[in-house]
């Protein structure tokens, strides 16, 4: 009946969808023009052509490092909200849905099908009000095939997330994470250990 009663008295107003107080950091016609580029430019470039797709993004605005390495397959939603740093690899088809700010180490691998989300919405708003965190991946770190990265999420210096994980909380450094939701499986480095207590594995 409670169920029923829901969906009967639906308080959702799409219509009435709002993103106040956000800004895309760009007018309306630049955005539509990287669009325009990436799905052509950026898109159709060879594969070792990574010096022509650094060279794309930083056009737009990203903050791309020496010996960076981006397959022509990965996204970037807004460029000038991203930053690599050097001698990172991001493989294919990689989501950066950058509506905020998406800051990735040195030495870092974003391996194929991730997506990086720093958007989500107010589920209590009827309006479905427009939520955006920024997400930091440290030096050093690997984020492994086909993982989602929740808004806000901090992935630590020299960590791992195993393939096929959802991330819903930061990853301290030098620890591996797997699962979805990704909990604690082990340490990366032994001999590198944080200082404080091993966490319980959850598996």
């Amino acid at each position: 009946m409670g169920e029923r009663s829901y969906m009967n008295n639906n308080r959702i107003r799409l219509d009435l969808y709002h993103q106040e107080g956000y800004t895309r950091g760009r007018p309306g016609w630049y955005v539509l023009l990287w669009w325009l580029i990436q799905g052509s430019l950026f898109r159709f470039s060879l594969h070792p052509m990574y010096r022509w797709r650094n060279f794309l993004l930083r056009l737009f605005g990203a903050h791309i490092g020496k010996g960076v390495r981006i397959r022509s397959t990965a996204k970037f939603t807004y460029p000038w909200k991203v930053a690599i740093g050097d001698y990172s690899w991001v493989g294919d088809d990689v989501e950066f849905y950058s509506l905020d700010h998406i800051d990735v180490g040195q030495h870092c691998v974003v391996s194929q099908h991730c997506y990086l989300c720093t958007g989500t919405h107010d589920i209590q708003d009827p309006r479905f009000g427009l939520i955006t965190k920024p997400i930091k991946i440290k030096d050093g770190a690997w984020i492994a095939s086909d993982t989602f990265v929740y808004p806000g999420i901090v992935i630590g210096t020299m960590s791992v997330v195993a393939a096929r994980s959802t991330v819903t909380r930061d990853v301290p450094s030098n620890e591996v994470h797997a699962g979805s939701p990704a909990r604690f499986i082990k340490y990366r480095f032994e001999d590198s250990k944080e200082i404080h207590p091993l966490k319980e594995v959850v598996i």
